[in-house]
């Protein structure tokens, strides 16, 4: 049988078998139709976790926590520990790392540093009140820059919009180190303005801490001493002390007096 033309060159012919093959048009497949996927309607509780994470509500939080500890300082009265003295049932190193955790605690509620610092000398003397003052002082200065770069820096940062705020925004954000190591050193500034302030611009954590370590130390030694020599504020060494409270804090008016003129002049 011939499959697709006669030997004597006649008209080509399809076999059965390959005309049938051709006769057969592939159909395709049916492809599944796919729905568009519609946005999932958004539920309650992403409402409320995208509210409760907006900035205004994390901003609202710190309000109310340091409303809380400014409250539990006046309730515990930490002031009475420069007449009452420390806990009989603690002594040494422990009483020392207790009172620095309390003592950064405070200062996160707005409790003055000079009082907590003469504290720190009059119950544990100059050597141990001055590293717990001291590590009280970092601590507590961590713990509000903390929050306030967590809860309060997205909500504060666009109303910086005046020129005075700018420019100190500015001066902490590119210069933290030596800013930061010039407000510690030369008081004027409330201890607790200062790390809300610098919370809320761009100064890295680094340079905070450290700044605040260094600039620290003079003035919290003149306090501890003060503190343990207070019996008796005829001897030298509580004259120095005092000498050396007074002489930073006059000339850090002097220098705020200079820097008011530069930041205006900006």
């Amino acid at each position: 049988m011939l499959d697709a033309t006669t030997r004597s060159g006649g008209t080509a012919t399809a076999s059965p078998r390959a005309a049938a093959t051709e006769l057969v048009v592939p159909v395709p497949l049916p492809v599944p139709l796919v729905a568009a996927s519609a946005p999932a309607p958004v539920g309650l509780a992403a409402r409320c976790s995208r509210a409760l994470l907006s900035p205004w509500a994390r901003f609202a939080l710190l309000v109310v926590l340091l409303a809380a500890a400014a409250a539990g300082v006046l309730l515990f009265e930490p002031q009475k520990l420069l007449a009452d003295g420390w806990p009989p049932q603690l002594g040494g190193v422990t009483a020392a790392l207790v009172f620095a955790a309390a003592y950064g605690l405070c200062t996160v509620a707005f409790v003055p540093r000079p009082l907590l610092n003469l504290a720190a000398g009059a119950v544990f003397g100059s050597q141990l009140g001055f590293g717990a003052a001291l590590a009280g002082t970092v601590l507590g200065a961590g713990l509000a820059f903390g929050l306030g770069r967590f809860l309060g820096q997205d909500a504060l940062r666009p109303l910086l919009r005046g020129r005075l705020l700018k420019a100190a925004d500015d001066q902490l954000s590119r210069h933290g180190l030596r800013s930061m190591l010039a407000t510690r050193l030369f008081p004027g500034v409330p201890f607790w303005a200062a790390n809300y302030c610098a919370a809320v611009s761009r100064m890295g954590w680094v340079p905070f801490l450290l700044a605040t370590a260094l600039g620290s130390v003079p003035n919290t030694a003149a306090y501890v001493v003060a503190g343990s020599s207070a019996a008796s504020p005829t001897s030298p060494l509580f004259l120095i002390s005092m000498a050396v409270i007074a002489v930073p804090a006059l000339a850090g008016a002097a220098l705020a007096w200079r820097k008011r003129h530069h930041l205006r002049s900006r």
